[in-house]
């Protein structure tokens, strides 16, 4: 129950999951380059979904399906959070462990039944769900609709429940552990911004996922017991079915509620990972500390009231959504904000290029090149030519798949040695984050330009449609870009196992790092230090201070031992501590050109 061994369980499974999503992924892009060509390897793989060497429509859906949804929930959400949310906030708070123990065992197994039940849709013989990874009414609810939306939506639902009660007990230990198991001197400002980011992350999951298992009960109901919460006035075939009074745009309010603060659940430990990697790189205090934390609070509470924007086409009325959209961009601007604290930081530092400081510089790309298409699809007016598009792919791909996986890696990078004890391959970690880099550019840049003209996403082929063949050689290319974002990732993954094992012993704090968790030692213990819990007496950015003799302090050190370095504003109006610093500079005169 220890919560470093439960981080490993998340990230590990975590890594196995977006392997199998990144193969769906490969094979519907296979379909998408060459819809009219027979490749006999598929059937080899997969059976009856491939005969005579063609994936059919239907498992093609349930791809797409299956791809969205582990990477969305199982990698992104419970891999990126419950990886380095478990690892960090009893070791950077200065805890023994989480709040309950128990309970974030639980959570770790209530994840790991959701993928195994989520997989097992593989092997029934209607396949796995096939509605979208938003799993939309009627598909997701009428049984009969499609092959995909009978056992294999079921087991869809089941998984998604286990998921959120994962999530949730996650989420309610995080807070609790944050709110009441700091040590000695660690108040709410002294907390690193990983800490703030998982903090307001947690918050955002409990008051969010209730939500989406509320719809989900309904979706049970409408599917088993003949309620008609989602449906109304369906005709099949020349069946009509007895459900009236019900609407799918009731479905689309529940998921958003919880779809548009899951963007930022996404994102946000990735945005925390990325500060704490590129202050300590820079060898700089993180620019803005308080602004960095106001635009995470400012976003947490911006995202519950954007929501509409991904229904500007469900004739939703003007002026609401009118208000949606003037919200939506409200919110690019603490997220302006925090892009602009990272090159502030990253401004005139004295950068160390490690593989970590690589993955967190690529995140800030992509966090700035996909929020800026973010502004177009929160405009009603554009949105509505542009919704269902491949732009809104293009978009989503790079704000929040690509940031968040480069800042999960930037994590894994940064605290491989605090986890294993090992250090991993720098070199390796170069060609991984390079390949990585390029070909993710390269799969989801051009697919701007298929959305601009229209392109539909989700669909089979598009040798079907006249104006769609003259993308072919484009879809051609994003496949071969995808299969090198994939083979890049064979480097990283070699890397990863080989130096668990055989990498070299890491020191206690290989990074030059000041918070707390590099001064537990490299050898694993239950309740992480020896004896006393060290005491805080500082901020965690106390890195190139003039006037002091290396170029960064550690959180434990107290402003006694390093006089000559210290500023007004470090006392934070403590008159005691003022007057000591005054009468000690007054005695060393050396000490007032520090800066």
């Amino acid at each position: 129950m220890d919560h470093k061994m439960i981080a490993k369980q998340f990230l590990i499974t975590g890594i196995i999951m977006a392997v199998i999503a990144m193969g769906l992924s490969i094979l519907f892009r296979i379909q998408l380059a060459w819809p009219d060509q027979n490749f006999p390897f598929l059937e080899t793989f997969l059976g009856k979904w491939a005969e005579g060497g063609r994936i059919k429509s239907d498992f093609y859906l349930a791809l797409v399906t299956i791809h969205g949804t582990i990477m969305v929930f199982f990698v992104l959400t419970a891999g990126l959070s419950g990886t380095f949310s478990n690892l960090l906030i009893p070791l950077q708070l200065g805890a023994r462990d989480m709040a309950s123990p128990f309970l974030n065992m639980l959570s770790y197994w209530f994840f790991f039944m959701a993928c195994v039940i989520m997989m097992s849709s593989f092997f029934i013989q209607t396949g796995p769900a096939s509605g979208g990874w938003t799993v939309y009414p009627p598909l997701s609810v009428v049984a009969k609709a499609m092959p995909g939306s009978g056992l294999g939506m079921t087991l869809w639902l089941i998984s998604m429940v286990l998921f959120v009660a994962s999530s949730l007990m996650g989420g309610i230990n995080y807070v609790s552990t944050i709110l009441n198991m700091r040590t000695k001197g660690m108040d709410l400002w002294k907390m690193p911004l990983t800490i703030w980011a998982f903090f307001l992350t947690a918050i955002l999951g409990i008051l969010s996922f209730p939500v989406l298992v509320a719809g989900v009960v309904l979706m049970v109901f409408d599917r088993s017991f003949g309620t008609s919460f989602y449906l109304s006035d369906i005709v099949m075939g020349t069946d009509i079915l007895p459900n009236e009074g019900g609407s799918p745009i009731l479905w689309q309010h529940l998921f958003w509620f919880l779809g548009h603060p899951e963007v930022y659940i996404v994102i946000m430990p990735a945005l925390g990972i990325s500060s704490e990697v590129i202050s300590v790189n820079s060898r700089k205090p993180i620019f803005g500390y308080h602004a960095m934390v106001y635009s995470l609070i400012g976003i947490t509470v911006l995202s519950f009231i954007v929501w509409g924007h991904h229904m500007f086409v469900t004739g939703m009325n003007p002026l609401l959504g009118g208000v949606f959209m003037i919200t939506t961009l409200i919110i690019a601007v603490p997220s302006a904000v925090k892009t602009f604290n990272y090159l502030a930081t990253l401004w005139r530092g004295n950068i160390r290029f490690t593989p970590a400081m690589l993955f967190a510089i690529g995140l800030v790309s992509f966090f700035i090149s996909g929020g800026l298409t973010g502004i177009f699809l929160g405009n009603a007016s554009l949105d509505i030519n542009l919704h269902d598009t491949y732009f809104v792919v293009a978009h989503f791909h790079l704000v929040m798949g690509s940031a968040a996986i480069f800042g999960m890696l930037a994590g894994v990078y940064h605290w491989f040695p605090k986890m294993f004890g090992k250090m991993m391959n720098a070199k390796l970690g170069y060609l991984h984050f390079w390949l990585t880099f390029i070909a993710a550019y390269l799969v989801f840049f051009p697919l701007h330009f298929l959305g601009l003209d229209g392109v539909p996403r989700r669909y089979y082929a598009f040798t079907e449609f006249e104006f769609m063949k003259k993308w072919l050689t484009v879809n051609v290319f994003v496949t071969w870009a995808a299969i090198m974002a994939a083979l890049a990732q064979v480097a990283f993954l070699f890397n990863f196992f080989y130096s668990i094992f055989k990498g070299k012993v890491s020191p206690q704090n290989p990074w030059e790092s000041n918070t707390l968790e590099w001064t537990a030692p490299v050898e694993h213990l239950h309740g992480n230090w020896p004896g006393e819990i060290p005491t805080v007496y500082r901020w965690p950015y106390d890195y190139s201070k003039p006037g002091h003799d290396a170029d960064f302090i550690p959180q434990t050190v107290p402003f006694s031992q390093t006089m000559s370095s210290n500023l007004p504003h470090d006392f934070e109006g403590n008159a005691e501590a003022e007057k000591i610093q005054q009468d000690w500079e007054l005695a060393n005169p050396v000490a007032e050109n520090k800066g």
